[in-house]
């Protein structure tokens, strides 16, 4: 009698147990898709920020209020009268923002793009690289399309302090840089476990681009309008980028798909117990 009822209540404990252990299992479950579907909406709501952003500072960029505002910023940035040419601030802030400038450029970012693409495919990261390239190309493409559409002049040129090729609204460099230093930006988050981490590099991305927004406008090469267009724009289209991503991922790890990004090698002398 008392190994029946001995009996039972392991059964009964062994139930208790395993149903406690699929309502933790459906817990986690449910707590990952709630975060996957909010970075979702998250992502939809700052493309849709971006693009409606670019409409209106297209739209104000024509009225007098939006160039009474870029006037005004040109103006506070060129404060001697004697030298138009000349930027506020000291010698080597100029100097500091051209170099920084520099990290908006087509070349040097061509040229990070092709260390980062050699990297991702050296660790079989074959839709990472996919993706990366074609958000470069496609900011290019962008950057270029809505240039010819605009045809805008450039501040003028006793105000430049740097060479420009081509027109004004938006800037490449603003573009270009959010979309690229974010990209990579999102795709180092996922090698870092920790929420600290991913933040800074997040943030990191953010500041670069930030940078060479602003020293296109220290420099006299766009209007501040042309710039905060091609902020909006890059974001817009590097959310983009992360909703192709994402939507590939989950129809890869569904269908299990030849092109989703394989694990990182790892080294079979490599001893796991050592840092």
């Amino acid at each position: 009698m008392i190994g029946v009822e001995t009996e039972r209540r392991f059964q009964l404990d062994r139930s208790q147990a395993m149903t406690l252990d699929h309502a933790r299992r459906f817990f986690i479950r449910a707590l990952t898709l709630a975060r996957a579907e909010f970075a979702v909406l998250a992502a939809l709501m700052v493309a849709a920020i971006g693009v409606m952003t670019f409409a209106e500072v297209a739209d104000d960029m024509t009225e007098a209020d939006g160039q009474a505002f870029d006037q005004w910023v040109l103006a506070a940035m060129r404060p001697y009268a004697d030298d138009p040419g000349r930027p506020w601030g000291p010698w080597w802030l100029k100097e500091a923002a051209a170099d920084i400038t520099s990290l908006g450029g087509i070349s040097v970012l061509g040229l990070f793009a092709l260390i980062v693409i050699l990297f991702l495919l050296s660790q079989r990261k074959w839709l990472s690289s996919v993706l990366l390239a074609a958000g470069l190309a496609g900011g290019v493409a962008l950057s270029e399309g809505l240039k010819a559409v605009f045809e805008r002049e450039r501040p003028p040129l006793a105000a430049r302090a740097v060479e420009t090729i081509n027109a004004s609204f938006p800037s490449g460099h603003a573009l270009l840089s959010t979309v690229f230093y974010l990209s990579v930006a999102v795709m180092l988050t996922r090698a870092f476990p920790r929420r600290r981490f991913k933040v800074f590099v997040l943030g990191v991305g953010v500041v670069l681009a930030v940078l060479v927004g602003l020293t296109r406008v220290y420099l006299g090469a766009h209007w501040a309008s042309d710039v905060l267009a091609g902020w909006a724009v890059g974001a817009a289209w590097a959310m983009v980028l992360w909703l192709i991503a994402h939507a590939a991922a989950r129809f890869q790890k569904t269908h299990h798909a030849p092109l989703q990004d394989a694990p990182s090698p790892v080294d079979p002398d490599a001893d796991p117990t050592k840092v």
